[in-house]
């Protein structure tokens, strides 16, 4: 367990819990999701002498759950909020590639120039693995308790920031946070940061699969890759619509709160809840992309089966004309092939190439009312 105490002045680590709050700022306590449980009766002692009221066992359940999906939950002295953070891990791009499958070779350097066929795409790794953990928040007035996974980025990220001379410089805001309920939203805000920075990075691999899906001379079989990817958005959907959900409870519960009476105060809350607003809108931005890769991974399927059946149409197509066009000379070789001595054409010498004139004739003009029919033709690639 560590502990900072956060005041105008700056941010100053604590060695112990102190007797009673100092008359200013406020107190951080974050520690480890492994050693909370070991902390939980000191702290329970210190929030006691503190006057700021005990966590309540079932959220003390929560917080030390590390499955739990992000909510809000409140009592009269402290609110409880879970936010699930993002611990994304990404394959490695392949040598020379930057995402564009045939990027390399789709323009060519051989002598042929523009007769070279574009390669097929090759596979393209799947989407990063979407793996998120539970951090907590007990929100009291002058104390913020957090609970966090183990080896946190975001709790280093914001005990650096707040230690480090000069403060944390946000612009449009003050250089350190003003409440614990303020800083609280500063951490849920750096953790939504990591969804929009992820947004990137599933455009870029999921532009991927489509490309393969879609190109003219791709036979695609990545096919776990691309179910795979589904089920990575699906999973980052349902975790946003989470925590757009907690912190739209979060947002109700400021809105039902009196304002404070002083004018400073009163600013500072206004603040409190324009830092809510913009975390929820950013959720939301999330939320709306996620959707929108969902949809742009579902036209693709659909479009690669259209482009099958497309292929499929204009293979049988011509297979048809083919066959048309063979049926009447087979129907003449027929003819000539029965065995009768009185057929036109079969004792005279000259019969034969009549024969195989009429039949070239007659392929060629069918062979060219297909064509101007375009039921025969070659597809510009």
């Amino acid at each position: 367990m560590r502990l900072l105490y956060v005041s105008a002045e700056g941010a100053v680590a604590l060695q112990a819990l102190p007797s009673t709050l100092p008359l200013e700022g406020f107190i951080w306590v974050h520690c480890e999701r492994p050693g909370f449980e070991a902390a939980v009766p000191a702290l329970q002692a210190a929030l006691q002498r503190w006057d700021c009221g005990p966590l309540v066992e079932l959220h003390v359940s929560d917080l030390l759950n590390a499955h739990l999906p992000s909510h809000f939950d409140y009592t009269s002295w402290y609110d409880l909020l879970v936010f699930r953070r993002l611990t994304a891990t990404t394959p490695e791009a392949p040598p020379g590639g930057n995402g564009s499958p045939g990027a390399g070779s789709a323009n060519g350097s051989g002598g042929s120039g523009g007769a070279t066929a574009t390669p097929a795409p090759a596979a393209q790794p799947g989407p990063a693995l979407v793996d998120t953990s539970p951090v907590g928040f007990a929100i009291y007035d002058r104390v913020l308790v957090t609970v966090h996974p183990a080896q946190c980025p975001v709790r280093a990220y914001f005990e650096r920031r707040l230690t480090a001379p000069g403060g944390m410089r946000e612009r449009g805001g003050p250089r350190l946070p003003v409440s614990p309920a303020d800083l609280m939203l500063r951490m849920v805000n750096h953790m939504v940061d990591s969804y929009l920075d992820l947004r990137r990075l599933l455009t870029r691999q999921l532009g991927a699969l489509q490309q393969a899906l879609l190109h003219p001379r791709s036979r695609f079989h990545d096919w776990q890759v691309l179910l795979d990817a589904r089920n990575a958005l699906h999973l980052l959907e349902d975790t946003c619509e989470d925590q757009r959900a907690a912190v739209q409870e979060w947002i109700d519960g400021l809105e039902e709160q009196p304002p404070p009476a002083g004018a400073q105060s009163a600013r500072e809350f206004e603040l409190l809840k324009v830092r809510s607003r913009d975390v929820q809108e950013h959720i939301e931005r999330v939320l709306s992309h996620v959707r929108r890769l969902e949809q742009s991974a579902e036209t693709a399927v659909q479009m690669h089966f259209s482009a099958l059946g497309h292929r499929t149409n204009d293979i049988m197509r011509t297979l048809t004309v083919l066959t048309a066009i063979f049926l009447p000379l087979n129907l003449i070789t027929g003819f000539f092939g029965m065995n009768f001595d009185a057929l036109p054409l079969i004792h005279s010498g000259t019969g034969v190439w009549i024969a195989v004139a009429l039949m070239a004739a007659l392929g060629v003009g069918l062979g060219a009312f297909f064509w101007r029919k375009r039921y025969l033709g070659t597809t510009r690639r």
